[in-house]
């Protein structure tokens, strides 16, 4: 069990907007490792929907995408008896905190974020959100709330995340300590699988170009093969871990058959040698399909009763809040802000 320096379990936070599906890449990289983390810390997990309406949305939809995120936690493994589940817009002061530190956060620091250069880029210039350019800022705030020591966050997520570092220290800076300075937790492997259609590119959620970019944790059995099946290669035979990027679509492969199998890289190259890649796609669409299967059973039997998941998240929400408020509460007495009579 992990511990900070007062004794007491070291608190981690982590969360998934509900846009788009849930992939296998979001099972390997975040959701499994969070459960296998869980009872090792004082865990809490949100879905982010702030986040999601960065870009544009569909109001309806991001209701119902919001309970789905929550029930493929739970389905993925969290216990909500160990763990905290809850919705990030649930805990307002999520908003309040945002504002704050907007105003001791300069804005040369936002404009040097990668992710908003490229999702800016993908949109026309006169319809990209204040709240696009401002989302770190938000990220800061999920997880400083929480005084969380540590952050499950992919490779795509550091700099964000070194972001929030600077703003606690220079909060602490200017009005004296008051955050933990969190630390990134990243898995030693599947942290990064790659899109299906280009092994060049992360695979997400989001993408809409290709319906073979993404196995998603909801997708049916014969579904999930065919995608595999559909992978990207190359004009090789050999089957190998390789950091050549031309063989970027075979090394992806072997990464998520690697992550899912948890055999050894000697082991799994021994397993495909001599072999062609359909031998590869094939077993790696069923080791997909495997992992899949209890996952979706299991999301199946949460989402009988709609109303448990909305129950578990205001549980959530306000075990959450206790914590958000008392944090909230210390950043805005040192800030100088006047407290109202009750």
């Amino acid at each position: 069990m992990s511990e900070n320096q007062s004794g007491k379990r070291k608190r981690v936070l982590s969360g998934v907007q509900p846009s788009g599906n849930l992939t296998i890449g979001n099972y390997v990289g975040a959701l499994r490792q969070w459960a296998r983390e869980q009872y090792n810390f004082e865990s809490f997990f949100c879905v982010v929907d702030l986040h999601a309406i960065t870009v544009p949305y569909t109001p309806a939809e991001l209701r119902q995408k919001t309970r789905e995120v929550a029930a493929l936690y739970l389905a993925c493994g969290i216990d909500p008896e160990a763990s905290t589940v809850f919705v990030q817009s649930h805990v307002r002061a999520h908003a309040e905190l945002t504002w704050l530190l907007n105003c001791i956060t300069p804005l040369g620091w936002l404009n040097r974020m990668t992710q908003f250069k490229d999702k800016s880029a993908k949109q026309q210039a006169d319809s990209v959100s204040t709240g696009l350019l401002d989302y770190p800022v938000l990220m800061a705030a999920d997880i400083l709330l929480y005084q969380a020591d540590a952050v499950p966050v992919g490779e795509d997520q550091k700099q964000h995340l070194e972001l929030t570092r600077d703003i606690a220290q220079r909060f602490n800076h200017l009005f004296s300590d008051t955050f933990n300075i969190p630390e990134p937790m990243i898995p030693p492997t599947g942290a990064r699988i790659m899109g299906l259609d280009n092994p060049n590119a992360k695979m997400s959620k989001s993408e809409t170009g290709s319906e073979y970019h993404a196995v998603y944790l909801l997708d049916p059995p014969n579904r999930a093969r065919k995608k595999v099946m559909r992978a990207v290669t190359d004009s090789g035979r050999e089957i190998r871990f390789s950091s050549d990027p031309e063989r970027a679509g075979v090394n992806n492969l072997l990464e998520l058959y690697e992550a899912l199998t948890a055999q050894s890289r000697e082991a799994i190259e021994q397993r495909f040698e001599g072999q062609g890649y359909g031998e590869l796609k094939k077993a790696v669409a069923e080791a997909v399909v495997e992992t899949l299967g209890p996952i979706q059973q299991r999301y199946e039997e949460l989402t009988r009763d709609s109303s448990y998941i909305d129950n578990l998240l205001a549980r959530g929400a306000e075990r959450a809040a206790e914590v958000a408020n008392d944090t909230l509460k210390t950043v805005r007495d040192r800030m100088g802000f006047l407290e109202p009579l009750r």
